[in-house]
């Protein structure tokens, strides 16, 4: 009995691994309600047969096998055929157009004035007259464009030349040397330690953590510090 539940677990956490891999580098967010169903439904069909002695492990691939196929044909039909995308997965409809909410565009999505409110303030917006374009996407998120006088001012507006920016790699964690990351930024270990060394940190085990970027150098924090 438990080596058949243990198979069935097994089993369905890798048909789930899957699943999400079918379903690509989404974030939750991203995720459209069509997605979520699907998921569920995976869900659903896992939960019934773990603990149904009348459900083999060969049953439960068949279905999750079954359902993957399904799943697959359905985002090669929506990504081929564009007049199905809408249908499936939803479009995007744009509430609020150049300052004018559309109140039956507000309607059709089922969606509320104070929720709409709701969702602005998360984004730091209060009053829907800082609103130019707002677009709720078939995630349920909503995109904003605010107006150009509530936008913050930017370096180019005020003729301001940035400083550059760069990615910065975590080098040293713990007092552990990251070789993989020093490889990939093609240094060595030798010219880490001589970069630490001028910076006034001789024992790499007192530093905890120590990054570098090609435009700010080094940023290092020590146990002790």
């Amino acid at each position: 009995m438990e080596t058949t539940i243990t198979m069935k677990i097994i089993v369905g956490l890798i048909a789930l691994l899957l699943v999400v891999r079918l379903l690509g580098k989404k974030e939750l967010s991203q995720i459209t309600p069509f997605d979520l169903v699907y998921l569920l439904v995976l869900g659903g069909l896992l939960e019934e047969s773990v603990y149904d002695d009348l459900v083999s492990v060969w049953d439960i691939l068949y279905a999750i096998a079954l359902w993957a196929i399904l799943i697959f044909i359905i985002e090669m039909i929506v990504r081929k055929i564009e007049k199905m995308r809408p249908v499936l997965k939803g479009e995007p409809s744009i509430i609020v157009s150049d300052g004018e909410l559309d109140i039956k565009k507000l309607k059709k999505n089922k969606l509320e004035s104070e929720q709409l409110r709701t969702m602005l303030r998360q984004q730091g917006i209060f009053s829907l007259k800082e609103v130019k374009y707002a677009v709720l996407e078939p995630s349920g998120q909503l995109s904003v464009m605010k107006n150009e006088l509530s936008s913050p001012v930017t370096a180019e507006m005020l003729s301001i030349k940035p400083e550059e920016t760069s990615l910065s790699y975590l080098l040293v964690d713990e007092g552990r040397i990251e070789d993989k990351t020093l490889e990939y930024i093609g240094k060595d270990e030798e010219w880490l330690r001589a970069q630490l060394y001028e910076k006034g940190y001789k024992d790499l085990s007192k530093i905890y953590y120590a990054e570098w970027s090609k435009t700010h150098g080094f940023v290092v924090r020590g146990v002790d510090r």
